[in-house]
């Protein structure tokens, strides 16, 4: 299955399909033309690909990689020198490519590393976790991680390629296929009410596997759309956030270690459509919808910080713009709305 996102000057294209990393080199030739190809990746992936993929480069290019610890902590700014200092040490130039081989976590790091090294270099997204197959690899928004927040240093890197296999889910522990899981509802909740049906029908996971081709096509499809309509983030794709304000801020409180993305996005979702309800703006009985979806992938729907505490972060997320925030809320499943307003919103005496 192959998408095209159409971008003008920045297109590329997004191959889903099973195995296909065992035949990255035939698509990549055409694309590659340098003489070289740095692999930026965690220490858990790269243990399972890396060799893989770096013997079917080495035939065609001088490959090197770098090596990063698994998790957030690796996304932050004060870790670039060393990974600049390590392509310049390999002596990658223009010319030539950076590979992603991760999740969202190498993703963004990778890409911010691409879009800044050199004043930027060719890029190519391999997402291996469920979450950055979905979402974080299609789009071109790229970035780090400061103390005070997440993702506040960043670009738009538009990949020349994606490549999404779905076989690399299998090396996943269960916990982050939930975590990508989060994800995925979120496109039913806010584009796609037959797709949210869909997932709350599955009576297990492998069920869900069955599909699981469909249901990433599904995703990325929506989100090519939407990337289409609105490339910089000011519009149509703002509502790809939902329940992400609260989220990150969810994530920066615990320092990246309790909650994964996805998790603290589900909790933002649920907790927000909670509040809009309150407030008359959403349709009664649809946050305890989300929650059956979240109960049936073992996503949280409530991390217990009081709201005060988070708003320390959210008064620092990206999106507010001279204090005022976009919300995005549902008026129902498959239907949402972009809702301006500020930290006001949300009541300091509650707990999320």
């Amino acid at each position: 299955m192959d998408l095209r996102v159409n971008l003008g000057k920045d297109s590329y294209n997004i191959y889903i399909q099973q195995g296909l990393l065992d035949h990255l080199l035939e698509y990549l030739l055409p694309l590659c033309q340098g003489k070289q190809i740095m692999i930026i990746s965690d220490d858990q992936v790269f243990s399972y690909y890396g060799q893989k993929i770096e013997e079917q480069l080495q035939s065609h290019y001088r490959v090197g990689h770098v090596i990063l610890p698994h998790g957030e902590q690796s996304k932050r700014f004060d870790i670039l020198p060393e990974i600049y200092h390590q392509l310049l040490s390999f002596h990658l130039t223009r010319t030539d490519a950076i590979i992603a081989l991760g999740g969202g976590v190498i993703g963004d790091l990778a890409g911010f590393v691409a879009s800044t090294f050199l004043r930027g270099i060719q890029l190519i997204q391999i997402p291996t976790s469920l979450l950055a197959q979905v979402d974080s690899s299609v789009g071109g928004k790229v970035a780090v991680d400061l103390p005070e927040g997440k993702n506040l240093v960043g670009a738009f890197k538009h990949p020349a390629c994606v490549f999404i296999d779905p076989l690399t889910l299998k090396t996943l522990d269960q916990r982050y296929i939930n975590d990508g899981m989060g994800e995925v509802i979120k496109y039913g909740c806010i584009f796609d009410k037959d797709l949210f049906q869909k997932l709350i029908s599955y009576q297990s996971f492998e069920d869900l596997y069955q599909d699981i081709d469909e249901i990433i096509y599904r995703c990325v499809d929506l989100k090519r759309i939407v990337v289409e309509k609105d490339l910089l983030d000011f519009g149509d794709r703002l509502a790809l956030n939902f329940g992400h304000t609260l989220g990150h801020a969810i994530e920066q409180y615990y320092h990246y270690e309790t909650y994964s993305h996805g998790e603290a996005v589900s909790i933002g979702m649920y907790q927000l459509s909670l509040i809009s309800e309150a407030k008359g703006l959403t349709q009664k009985g649809t946050a305890n919808q989300i929650k059956k979806a979240l109960d049936l992938y073992h996503l949280p729907s409530a991390s217990h910080v009081p709201t005060q505490e988070l708003k320390k972060a959210m008064a620092l997320d990206k999106k507010n713009i001279h204090q005022k925030l976009n919300f995005v809320l549902l008026k129902e499943i498959g239907d949402c709305f972009i809702y301006p307003s500020d930290l006001s919103f949300i009541d300091e005496s509650q707990e999320v």
